[in-house]
């Protein structure tokens, strides 16, 4: 039987260690405090690091752009982290083959027209085209909300396969955000199925009170849902009469994504 051993870290690899583990905490504690930004000093209490170590590390995180600084020298992290993320499918970003279709999207029905991918089990938001509307409904670019409460999210899980969507009701908690929430499995697979039916989901308020959405999910060459397109807009003008219309503006708006992924 042969055994083995770890060897021990050397001295700069474990500083290096060090080093990492602090600058990927500081990105963590400045994104749960949004564009509110944090002192120097906050952070340091905040994560009980000394502040010529949080300094040092700001102050390169912030030369190379992926925080900014305020006149009161709070900082807060820039949209750097989430240009590197950006979802491709193969060598195209999604972003800028959608964008066209999702102007289009949005003046044909006067609405804010999104595009959303799926990552760890909630919806982000990467790109948007907003609605000229004086009352319109936006969402800030890495937005993340449950996959089950919006129809983007659940224009794409509707297309996963019986196995994929499975593991995910395994990881998952339903809640109940608004009273129109779906929050048993049994009301959302119902749903998913009419999803698939029809070809395009719908939000009645499930998310946040006054607002509907309708999506229609984006496929690759090999059927997987790599992302889905919606309108969002406040309920009183984005009406359940004009569903129907709407969701097939979305199905062609995710076909013409498509086939600028696959061109």
């Amino acid at each position: 039987m042969v055994s083995t051993k770890v060897p021990a870290l050397l001295p700069e690899e474990s500083a290096a260690s060090s080093g990492t583990d602090r600058t990927l905490a500081i990105l963590e504690v400045l994104a749960s405090h949004g564009h509110a930004g944090m002192t120097i000093a906050e952070i340091g209490r905040s994560l009980e690091l000394p502040q010529n170590s949080v300094f040092r590390i700001v102050d390169t995180l912030h030369e190379r752009g992926y925080v900014g600084r305020d006149d009161s020298r709070r900082y807060a992290l820039t949209g750097k982290l989430l240009d590197l993320a950006k979802p491709k499918v193969g060598d195209k970003s999604l972003a800028a083959c959608a964008f066209e279709a999702l102007c289009e999207l949005r003046d044909a029905t006067g609405e804010t027209a999104q595009l959303a991918v799926r990552s760890q089990h909630r919806c982000v938001l990467i790109e948007q085209a907003a609605s000229r509307q004086p009352v319109k409904v936006l969402g800030e670019v890495g937005l993340r909300i449950p996959l089950y409460s919006c129809a983007p999210g659940k224009a794409m899980l509707a297309a996963l396969s019986p196995h994929e969507l499975s593991e995910f009701f395994q990881h998952i908690t339903l809640k109940k955000f608004t009273a129109t929430t779906l929050s048993t499995k049994r009301a959302l697979l119902a749903d998913l199925a009419a999803t698939r039916e029809r070809g395009y989901s719908l939000d009645r308020a499930e998310g946040m009170e006054g607002i509907h959405c309708v999506g229609a999910v984006v496929l690759d060459g090999n059927d997987f849902p790599v992302a889905a397109v919606t309108v969002i807009g406040p309920s009183f003008r984005l009406t359940e009469s004009s569903f129907v219309s709407v969701g097939k503006r979305c199905i062609a708006a995710a076909n013409a994504i498509r086939q600028r992924l696959l061109a």
